[in-house]
């Protein structure tokens, strides 16, 4: 009788465990969501000062291209970062955010290049303001 008592006690110790890990993971992936909606809505709409707001500085940039420091930069090189050798809008109306577990404070958003390959790479972290867009990457350089 004991046996059994220690074994549905160990049982529901587990289930409330494996419950508060789903839970983080569905608050994480839960403002990612909502951080990702409003970035790829002002991508989409070409709201310049909405996706500037939602950056953090400097944004790194692929190899061989600088880095754009600070707001008004962003908004000159608009163009340069996301219709770099793709189509952004086109590609943010159905890319989803990929989650490394490894890296639970980063996320990373892919889209085509013009020969279909699936090498620009946009990367967002974690501040202490909330999400923001962080770097642009093309795999193949």
């Amino acid at each position: 009788m004991k046996a059994a008592i220690i074994v549905v006690l160990m049982l529901i110790l587990a289930g409330t465990i494996l419950a508060q890990g789903t839970a983080k993971t569905e608050t994480a992936d839960a403002s990612i969501d909502a951080f990702w909606e409003k970035f790829r809505t002002a991508v989409i709409k070409r709201d310049k000062a909405a996706v500037a707001n939602l950056s953090q500085f400097p944004i790194s940039m692929p190899y061989g291209v600088p880095n754009v420091k600070n707001n008004p930069q962003l908004i000159r090189r608009y163009r340069s970062i996301f219709f770099f050798d793709h189509n952004a809008p086109e590609c943010f109306t159905r890319a989803r955010p990929e989650i490394n577990p490894e890296k639970p404070k980063e996320f990373t958003v892919a889209c085509k290049n013009a020969a279909g390959e699936e090498v620009i790479i946009y990367l967002f972290i974690l501040t202490k303001k909330g999400w923001r867009f962080t770097g642009l990457d093309n795999i193949n350089e």
